[in-house]
């Protein structure tokens, strides 16, 4: 039975991985998008308030997490058979460090060093980038460019709140939302999607 796990094992991680779906993908897109904008117009300054401009940013990505995980259950299951459970735990162990990671940095950063706050939405859209170049091996090539986007994104992020240390609610939103919409039409591309589930 070991054997068998292993081979498994083997055959999922040099298969493209067709368990994400663009429609989740998408909409954690507008999700971003709406917090960015959302927390614009109500909070004067995130640097008062870091735990209520943070929370609301775990909170979308915990709903982000919560949907790109259903749907990328569903069509595992569709797409890869037997295989669904090997593919969905390689895609997870290649982009859990990141995550994990950016939750460290958030907790260390809020509890330790509160004055340095403002560098964590570019070090978390270096994160996402890191993720995402992880998981290549298993993903379309060109997801590739969505990696470079979080990259990029990240060190302009980093430069521009340097400046004055400023903490920005777009500094999260605009990358983020341009980050996942961008990843799902590099995935409904891909895939030539018919069902989007």
């Amino acid at each position: 039975m070991s054997d068998i796990a292993d081979i498994r094992s083997k055959v999922a991680a040099s298969t493209t991985f067709k368990g994400l779906g663009p429609a989740a993908l998408g909409i954690t897109g507008l999700m971003a998008l709406a917090m960015g904008i959302g927390q614009s117009l109500f909070l004067t300054d995130p640097l008062d308030v870091p735990l209520m401009f943070f929370g609301g940013w775990v909170v979308i990505a915990v709903i982000s997490v919560a949907l790109i995980g259903a749907e990328m259950v569903v069509r595992s299951r569709r797409e890869h058979g037997g295989l669904a459970d090997s593919m969905i735990l390689n895609a997870v162990h290649q982009f859990l460090p990141a995550g994990a990671a950016g939750a460290a940095i958030c907790a260390i950063f809020l509890r330790f060093a509160p004055d340095n706050v403002w560098m964590l939405p570019g070090l978390w859209e270096m994160l996402v980038s890191l993720g995402l170049f992880a998981a290549l091996p298993s993903l379309p090539r060109s997801v590739a460019i969505a990696g470079a986007w979080y990259f990029v994104s990240g060190c302009a992020v980093l430069m521009w709140a340097a400046g004055d240390e400023s903490l920005s609610p777009l500094m999260m939103g605009i990358p983020f939302a341009v980050g996942q919409l961008l990843l799902a039409a590099i995935i409904y591309q891909s895939y030539g999607e018919t069902d989007v589930s």
